[in-house]
């Protein structure tokens, strides 16, 4: 009895990494969160996200660089099964989870290498906060789904950053929006303000199925499909009732959660990132600044300054005390030069404004030409040249 029981396991095994296809509900190209995904990952940001593509010469599996392993429905619900375990979601393997799966590991597998890299620079920060707020870990792959990693992600309703806040909310929860700062693009106070918020749905349900739902479509949506449910209280329950796209929402969160965890078993790895979280540091900038400055100062391309630093809408740090997020070697070179820094700057904010003012007062001046008044005399009235007079008033200029 235990060499057929050896041998059975043996052969379910075998027969899942012999990559038999198995039925799954296909997620169509429209569908709400894959059109999302798309829109976000081809924003110019993520082209500046990571250095290149990495598969590794003798991969885990042994895979060729271009193979797209599949499996049997045993072998996601035993990694699923896996996950759930150490976890408080409810991480059930169902044809809908798989449909978003396949979508994640075989349609947009680069898409998913690409934020592998990023995710090495944002996770980290992400557990900290989420630690600190006592929430479960998992809910760094909401971020996944909401903007595939992308700060500088804005949805075609106006929800902007990882966390896709709406304007309303981010003001709720202290998150500073105008001209030159948008908060919601700040990782960091996004996070804290997503935690926050995320701390808040589960007082109200009580459940973490209920409260991805509640992220996705509202809390009053989610009541309203409680009560169009005859008083239903979990999410598979109520899921009939929500919109298309809170249908989809938890599925492909458990999804997400299931290739970030496994996508080498996928033949899937990191894009090599610019820079990891633990490889950046702040300062406080105590004079306006724009990218390009800091750019020459620091030697550093404005895009990478840019990719740092997503918070500033105009590649401007305006006064009033603003963090410049940089990498760590760069620190020093700012702080020991920063007094020098901003004379420097001073100065030229004063040639600049007299440049301003000499160029306003040439435009401010009229003159009436009296009868039978000559250029030459009009220029040594002004001390200004017969060649200016005319090109500024277009004389001689045909058309």
């Amino acid at each position: 009895m235990i060499k057929t029981s050896h041998i059975l396991i043996t052969v379910l095994i075998t027969i899942g990494f012999l990559q038999i296809k198995a039925q799954s509900f296909a997620i169509a190209k429209d569908d709400p969160i894959v059109v999302a995904l798309d829109s976000f990952a081809t924003q110019k940001f993520m082209e500046k996200a990571w250095i290149k593509p990495a598969h590794p010469k003798n991969s885990k599996f042994n895979y060729a660089p271009d193979s797209i392993p599949l499996f049997d429905d045993f072998v996601y619900e035993n990694r699923l099964a896996k996950l759930d375990a150490v976890s408080p979601f409810d991480l059930e393997f169902n044809p809908t989870v798989k449909g978003y799966i396949n979508m994640y590991a075989n349609r947009k597998r680069e898409m998913v290498s690409r934020m592998l890299g990023v995710a090495q620079l944002y996770y980290p920060m992400f557990e900290e906060v989420l630690d600190r707020y006592n929430l479960p870990l998992e809910l760094k792959h909401l971020a996944v789904i909401e903007s595939a990693l992308n700060p500088l992600a804005k949805s075609r309703a106006g929800a902007v950053g990882l966390w896709q806040f709406m304007y309303p909310t981010a003001k709720m929860y202290g998150l500073t929006i105008n001209s030159y700062i948008d908060e919601r693009s700040d990782p960091y106070k996004e996070t804290i303000a997503a935690a926050e918020f995320l701390q808040f749905l589960y007082k109200m349900f009580g459940d973490w199925q209920m409260v991805l739902a509640a992220y996705n479509g509202g809390p009053g949506t989610i009541n309203h499909a409680i009560r169009r449910s005859g008083g239903k209280k979990t999410y598979w329950e109520i899921r009939p009732y929500l919109p298309i796209e809170t249908q989809g929402y938890v599925p492909a969160f458990i999804a997400a959660n299931y290739v970030m965890n496994y996508h080498v078993e996928h033949n899937i790895y990191p894009s090599i990132p610019k820079k990891h979280y633990f490889e950046l540091d702040t300062v406080v900038i105590k004079q306006p600044i724009t990218f390009e400055e800091l750019s020459s100062i620091l030697e550093i391309p404005v895009e990478d300054i840019k990719y740092y630093n997503p918070i500033y809408k105009k590649n401007i740090i305006p006064s009033g005390g603003h963090i410049l997020t940089m990498p760590k070697n760069k620190v020093g070179q700012f702080l020991s030069n920063e007094q020098e820094i901003y004379t420097m700057l001073q100065q030229r904010s004063e040639e600049s404004k007299t440049a301003l003012d000499n160029h306003v007062k040439e435009k401010q001046i009229n003159h009436i030409v009296k009868k039978n008044e000559k250029l030459t005399t009009i220029s040594k009235k002004y001390g200004v040249s017969v060649a200016d007079i005319k090109t500024w008033n277009y004389i001689g200029k045909k058309g």
